[in-house]
């Protein structure tokens, strides 16, 4: 196996080090010599002017190098602007130190929800995508993108790209806790439960879990005030099924300011579910969304929160958000890698999940 590097920009240096900790652990790596300490490879200063430069301190000559960055949330406390201008320094850098292959793992890209064309405004999804592109990046591999066309914008015969579904991971996540056994999912899932969007557009996204636990689906159908930002004027629930004495999962891909999803719950809460719960891939959590996700949750109309770890929660929110739970991606970026430098197939990471084959072979999604 040809000789590969793991390192991070300093807005995930901990994640790359948990991915470097399971990939230790994979019996494709067990007697091979991977550079353990390339999350620590890189510096970066800035000049008393504001201007950055990134540095490689280990050779990386004829190396692959599998780069974690995140321009969202992060421990380190670093800006959007920052974080990108240092992503940008650092594949300019990977680059020059003459890598064989660039491949950038941005878990949440955070400017995925830019990806209209419109006649006067930017694209910054396509700015950002093809700056990694000309800087010489080879693979692009993230979670979850917001739109499936946004994989368009980059051009397969310069630059591969991996949109893996973490919502996998989410389902996985409530087989293990919420259910646990295939009575439970026949008996209490299938006739008791049901998965909603957030909005029409978020059917796709919802409809997958009520496929993958065999339940009804609830369609959330809101008008947009389109003069103002993140402001909805009314809500109609589409539902084959009555709501009330329903659990209820809000899934999305992703919560910023919490404004639909509180729109949403105050919506569904006069149908009288029984609880309504909360599940998206990247917990932005934009102000004001812990004030009004913890209201929610004081006021009783909120119950569990379930998020991934691909913006960082743990320690970097401004006010701690009750009943959350953080489902960690870092084994599963380590399969992911695993699977892209071995050259093997991305079909199972990338075929749909169904819960009882799950709960019937439960190590099913670890096998490496």
């Amino acid at each position: 196996m040809k000789g590969f590097v793991v390192t991070a920009t300093r807005s995930m240096r901990d994640y790359a080090s948990r991915v470097v900790y399971y990939l230790s652990k994979f019996p494709s790596f067990a007697s091979q010599n991977f550079d353990l300490n390339g999350v620590q490879a890189l510096k970066t200063d800035r000049f008393a002017d504001g201007e950055m430069e990134v540095e490689i301190n280990t050779s990386l000559r004829g190396k692959d190098v599998v780069l974690f960055t995140s321009c969202a949330r992060n421990q380190g406390g670093i800006a959007v602007d920052e974080a990108k201008i240092e992503l940008y320094h650092t594949v300019d850098a990977l680059k020059r130190s003459q890598a064989e292959k660039i491949l950038v793992f941005e878990p949440f890209v955070s400017c995925s929800r830019s990806d209209r064309t419109m006649r006067r405004s930017s694209v910054g999804l396509w700015v950002h995508l093809k700056t990694l592109v000309s800087l010489g990046t080879t693979h692009i591999i993230t979670y979850q993108l917001h739109s499936d066309k946004s994989k368009s914008m980059v051009d397969p015969a310069i630059c591969a790209i991996d949109d893996i579904p973490a919502l996998t991971l989410l389902k996985k996540r409530l087989c293990d806790v919420y259910i646990r056994d295939i009575k439970t999912l026949e008996q209490e899932v299938r006739p008791h439960w049901a998965f909603c969007s957030v909005d029409a557009g978020g059917e796709k996204l919802a409809r997958r879990f009520a496929n993958a636990f065999g339940a009804p689906l609830v369609v959330a159908h809101k008008q947009r005030d389109y003069s103002r930002s993140n402001s909805i004027e009314s809500i109609n629930i589409l539902s084959a099924e009555p709501v009330e004495g329903k659990v209820l999962w809000i899934v999305d891909d992703m919560v910023d300011t919490a404004g639909s999803v509180e729109s949403l719950i105050l919506a569904l809460a006069p149908l009288k579910p029984a609880e309504i719960n909360l599940i998206a891939v990247h917990a932005i959590f934009s102000s004001p969304a812990a004030e009004r996700l913890t209201r929610l949750s004081s006021q009783g109309l909120l119950r569990h929160i379930m998020v991934t770890d691909t913006v960082c929660c743990l320690g970097s929110l401004p006010e701690p958000i009750p009943n959350l739970e953080v489902v960690p991606s870092a084994e599963l970026s380590a399969e992911v890698i695993c699977t892209i430098i071995t050259n093997n197939s991305m079909g199972k990471l990338l075929a749909a999940f169904n819960a009882e084959d799950y709960l019937k072979s439960p190590d099913l999604f670890n096998q490496h």
